[in-house]
């Protein structure tokens, strides 16, 4: 996503602005290592470009920018939940406004930290008491931490995923590993499969690999680069892409959008809201993903 062509409403330092497009304040980050933005709303990851590579985060043409919905591509932030096990589907804090927090810089790159607490709106959603904070480090590599904190005074139960979209070349062309070759599939109403050692998509995936490898690696061939995915936190690991008929359905996604991006996602998967991850009263929890490419 170029971000480079608008204007700046806000500048916070030789490195950090604000940008809008069309109703969404973006936090614009342009630095020698990397070219990067974050959505206010839904914390949202919209680009990632290293220095004198392809962009290495997808974002539909068709995403919506008018702040009523998640959008589109980037990173979602799904919290306190992922997945359809409750409403809205993966949780709220993808369509919630974020503040941010602080910024800092180096030679090495630009750190952005925003923030979301409990509110009425939340407690309508969810009951508990929380502070989330997503800190973004764009260097040669971006980092990507949602840090959750229990500010209730009773335990609670949440999982979540840092849903990346990758940019890729040619779907059809790339070859990812890593993921580990267990897997509970989406489409056979989470049956739980056994794959290869090295996936190459030919129609729609949606499936959770239980036991991924610390690095998934996707081969993109057209880019001529591997790009390498670290996760921390999860249990899991996401892959999906619609293909074609998924991609026709929605609104927010042309109808070839999906030839060039696969979700490889840091997940902490839980089959319903009763399964998820206990955080005890002033507990921490980090869920983390790093993406590079070479």
């Amino acid at each position: 996503m170029n971000l480079t062509q608008l204007p700046a409403l806000t500048v916070l330092s030789d490195n950090v602005t604000i940008v809008e497009k069309d109703k969404v304040k973006i936090v614009r980050i342009i630095h020698d290592k990397a070219t990067a933005g974050i959505a206010l709303h839904g914390g949202h990851v919209v680009s990632f470009q290293p220095a004198g590579q392809p962009e290495l985060i997808w974002m539909s043409e068709e995403a919506i920018f008018d702040g009523s919905a998640a959008l589109r591509g980037g990173i979602p932030v799904c919290w306190p939940w992922f997945g359809r096990i409750a409403a809205p589907a993966h949780g709220f804090a993808r369509s919630s406004q974020w503040q941010l927090i602080e910024h800092r810089e180096n030679e090495q790159g630009v750190i952005v930290e925003l923030g979301l607490c409990d509110s009425e709106e939340t407690h309508a959603i969810w009951p508990n008491k929380f502070d989330a904070r997503l800190i973004v480090e764009v260097k040669e590599q971006l980092t990507v931490t949602l840090k959750v904190t229990n500010t209730d005074d009773k335990a609670w139960l949440f999982s979540g995923a840092l849903h990346t979209y990758l940019n890729l070349g040619d779907i059809t062309q790339a070859e990812t590993k890593g993921m580990g070759s267990e897997y509970i599939d989406s489409l056979q109403s989470g049956k739980l499969c056994t794959g290869g050692e090295v996936l190459k998509l030919t129609d729609t995936i949606d499936r959770v690999y239980t036991k991924p490898e610390a690095e998934i690696r996707v081969q993109d061939p057209v880019f001529s680069r591997t790009i390498k995915i670290e996760n921390e936190g999860h249990n899991s690991a996401v892959l999906w892409n619609p293909w074609a008929a998924g991609a026709q359905s929605m609104a927010d996604m042309s109808d070839e959008g999906y030839k060039t991006f696969l979700c490889v996602e840091s997940t902490l998967h839980a089959p319903s809201l009763e399964q998820g991850k206990q955080l005890m009263p002033g507990e921490v929890h980090h869920l983390v993903t790093t993406i590079s490419a070479n």
